[in-house]
């Protein structure tokens, strides 16, 4: 899609050796009005091009990770503009989801609403123990809209997504890492660097391979176990033809099985 110019650098993309940074930058608490929803688009969309970039934090700093959508401008606008809007809005998440790299998104504070969908499009979350997260939207009479009916249930199973979102009500980090909403707590001073940290393995890692592997877990849990075999399948035999295996199998056949692999364990 066509994104329009913005004026302020709401949402931006650090690029920090190997690792993007995709840092929310609205504070108090990262509202994301349609500003930021396209600035997040541009972000999203650099990050998947550079080759530089070969893993991806989403991170809103040390207060807030994100407190959703911005409910004023929604609430002035007619259906006819909701339904533009809210195609922009889910374009940005879907272009984060999108992305064909290892993407961790480090929470402190409130992660709720678009914010909490937004966490939801990365492949792995952290979170600081002061973190929030939730879907509240029932409680404005609307449901999530940036993914999160179908993210969610397909992360935590839908018994408990259900309960999340027809209650609205917010957990805690210890109460999402049981649900598994998140992977991952740590201290709220420790969060970045941790997910920096787990984002890192990566950058010396067979980028192609694990292009194949994140599309086809992402495609498969889109079909049934028949197409998502058919999917990998393809997937896998398609790396036969990178220099990454070729490079990989070598080091293995020179190395054996005992050599360490590319995140330096």
């Amino acid at each position: 899609m066509t994104l329009p110019e913005v004026e302020r650098p709401v949402v931006r993309l650090d690029v920090d050796g190997a690792v993007g940074v995709i840092r929310l930058s609205r504070p108090p608490l990262n509202v994301l009005d349609r500003a930021a929803q396209v600035a997040l688009h541009r972000a999203a969309e650099q990050a998947a091009a550079d080759d530089q970039v070969r893993s991806v934090v989403l991170h809103g700093g040390p207060r807030a990770f994100s407190a959703g959508a911005d409910i004023k401008e929604m609430a002035a606008m007619t259906h006819a503009e909701m339904v533009r809007h809210a195609a922009v809005l889910q374009a940005a998440f879907d272009a984060v989801a999108a992305i064909p790299k290892p993407v961790v998104a480090a929470i402190n504070g409130p992660a709720l609403g678009g914010g909490c969908e937004l966490a939801l499009s990365a492949d792995v979350r952290i979170c600081g123990t002061e973190a929030r997260l939730g879907l509240p939207e029932i409680l404005l009479g609307v449901i999530p809209g940036a993914g999160g009916t179908q993210r969610l249930p397909r992360l935590i199973g839908s018994a408990r997504a259900k309960e999340l979102i027809f209650t609205g009500r917010q957990v805690s980090a210890a109460e999402a890492l049981e649900l598994g909403l998140v992977d991952l707590v740590k201290p709220t001073d420790q969060v970045l660097d941790s997910a920096l940290q787990w984002a890192r393995r990566f950058e010396a890692g067979p980028a192609l391979a694990l292009h194949a592997a994140k599309t086809a877990i992402d495609r498969g849990l889109a079909t049934d176990l028949a197409a998502g075999l058919a999917i990998e399948q393809t997937a896998f035999a398609g790396l036969f033809g990178t220099a990454d295996r070729t490079a990989g199998m070598q080091r293995f056949i020179a190395d054996g099985p005992g050599h360490a692999d590319f995140t330096g364990r």
